[in-house]
């Protein structure tokens, strides 16, 4: 069983009324980007515990995280409160599937996330295997309004290190604004928006798509892609789409 060790907060980042980010000093061990743990907190006498998946790569310290507050979401609303110093319990070891070890070889890699699903994308993203295996990356990022959107200083300088190699998309589903695309990824994929504004086109040769957040736009999206010939990603049967579920 994964071992608990205590971890020290030295920053809590509050980007929005319900978004925020931990940076966190924990004595983890070595992971693989995409991969994720799981942080707790001791609320009334009972730990409470949830997977989040490392925003940081493995060799950036400190860990970061990237949470939604959910109106329930106990452990959520006691993290947002933590200050520089606080202590929170991470889970040592880290794990999932959803990294590139399992994603086959192509030109192209999608990388589709709603929310706080982008957390993984960006620990890949500053990985150099992935631009050492693929000729060009593809970053969409879904969200409910434009104070959402938040990391466009990493996606900057994406933009700025790797040029032509690297594109970004956002969307924004409940207002309009200049630069995104109004509305839901699956629907955008269905009528060729998304493609049309990325001048990119998907293609079962050259594309690799991993699809990371909201449960209904992962499956709406695999659907989707299922009826243009893409399939899922197995390791047994290699396809085009991995997916993993994250909200």
């Amino acid at each position: 069983m994964a071992k608990w060790i205590q971890g020290t907060v030295v920053d809590n980042i509050h980007w929005t009324e319900n978004l925020f980010s931990l940076k966190i000093d924990a004595d983890v061990d070595s992971f693989t980007a995409g991969q994720f743990t799981s942080l707790g907190l001791d609320i009334d006498g009972k730990r409470i515990a949830r997977p989040y998946s490392y925003l940081s790569s493995p060799d950036q310290q400190p860990i970061e995280f990237f949470f939604y507050t959910a109106v329930d979401g106990l452990l959520s609303n006691a993290m947002v409160k933590l200050k520089v110093g606080d202590s929170i319990w991470v889970k040592q070891q880290a794990n999932g599937y959803f990294v590139l070890d399992e994603v086959p070889g192509a030109d192209e890699l999608w990388m589709l996330g709603t929310g706080t699903g982008v957390a993984p994308f960006f620990s890949i993203l500053h990985t150099e295997e992935v631009w050492q295996r693929f000729k060009r990356i593809v970053l969409v990022h879904a969200v409910r309004t434009e104070a959402d959107l938040r990391y466009q200083e990493l996606v900057q300088a994406l933009t700025e290190k790797y040029a032509d190699r690297f594109r970004f998309q956002a969307f924004v589903s409940r207002e309009v604004c200049p630069g995104t695309i109004t509305g839901r990824v699956p629907a955008a994929i269905e009528d060729g928006s998304l493609e049309d504004a990325l001048g990119l086109q998907l293609d079962t040769v050259r594309s690799q798509i991993m699809l990371c957040g909201n449960p209904d736009m992962v499956k709406d999206c695999t659907e989707i892609l299922k009826a243009r010939g893409f399939t899922k990603n197995r390791r047994r049967t290699p396809g085009h789409i991995t997916v993993e579920n994250y909200w």
